[in-house]
């Protein structure tokens, strides 16, 4: 007998459940708004940081770098690599204070 009785499936949607569904829908599409706003200026001092980093390592890795190959030829063991490593550095302190000072749009 209680195979014959209606169960909660053959009930019609209930207004309340439409409601809340919509509210839902709104609420999810508010978040999603506000996050995507947020998201893209937070991103802009990622990549801005990325790029300080990528100067500052780049730099002294590559004076570095000509440093060796120049002592490597010249045969002045630790001065090329010393003198080309202060000149990467200082190109890189160069490069980040113009990225820092220049105005965001």
């Amino acid at each position: 007998m209680v195979e014959n009785e209606p169960g909660p499936d053959s009930l019609g949607t209930d207004a309340r459940l439409t409601s809340l569904d919509e509210r839902l829908k709104a609420a999810q599409a508010d978040e999603a708004s506000r996050t995507k706003a947020g998201k893209v200026e937070s991103d802009g001092g990622y990549r801005l940081g990325n790029r300080v980093l990528a100067e500052l390592t780049g730099g002294m890795v590559g004076g570095a770098l000509i440093g060796w190959v120049i002592d490597r030829f010249a045969g002045t063991q630790p001065w090329g690599l010393l003198v080309m490593l202060a000149l990467g550095t200082i190109a890189a302190f160069r490069n980040i204070i113009r990225i820092s000072t220049k105005r965001p749009k």
